[in-house]
């Protein structure tokens, strides 16, 4: 960069080539396309140009041009971003083509009754009393006798079952 500075062409074409050696690299990491990473590889080299006059012969060349590097990287990220909220679509303008609720499960206590009248005794009591009766864990727990985590752990495993039998 210094002999750049002094007027050497040479210099400053070989620099430029070396330049765009590292920061492709640089670049190449952080963006998707090989396209992407020539345009902005443009840009940065236009802003070294611009900016070669207030470069300090003193300090190291590579951290100076990785800061402007940097700098017209974070500028492309905000215009692709940007670019990329201002083609978004409004949820409200999707939902009217949805075609069912997608959190809304057909699947209730009533339509698998008599699958959980299949399972075992204590399973079937304790989905009930959960399901049917609207009890928690833990109150099914003190009524049948049991620990609140032999609860959970017996309706886990009904769960399991129950699930194996409706994905048939």
């Amino acid at each position: 960069m210094k002999l750049s500075l002094e007027g050497d062409k040479r210099a400053y074409a070989l620099l430029l080539q070396e330049t765009a050696r590292f920061l492709r690299l640089f670049l190449a990491k952080r963006l998707n396309s090989g396209g992407e990473v020539d345009d902005v590889l443009q840009e940065i080299l236009i802003s070294i140009h611009k900016a070669r006059h207030t470069y300090d012969g003193e300090r190291p060349y590579k951290p100076w041009a990785y800061a402007i590097a940097k700098f017209r990287l974070q500028d492309h990220l905000r215009a692709h971003y940007a670019d990329h909220l201002r083609h978004a679509v409004e949820l409200s303008e999707v939902e009217n083509d949805l075609q069912a609720s997608v959190t809304k499960s057909d699947t209730g206590y009533e339509s698998i009754r008599g699958e959980i009248e299949k399972l075992p005794p204590k399973q079937a009591t304790i989905l009930q009393m959960m399901h049917e009766e609207g009890y928690t864990a833990k109150e099914v727990a003190e009524k049948t006798g049991m620990k609140e985590s032999a609860v959970k752990v017996a309706a886990h495993r009904a769960y399991k079952i129950l699930r194996k039998v409706l994905e048939r």
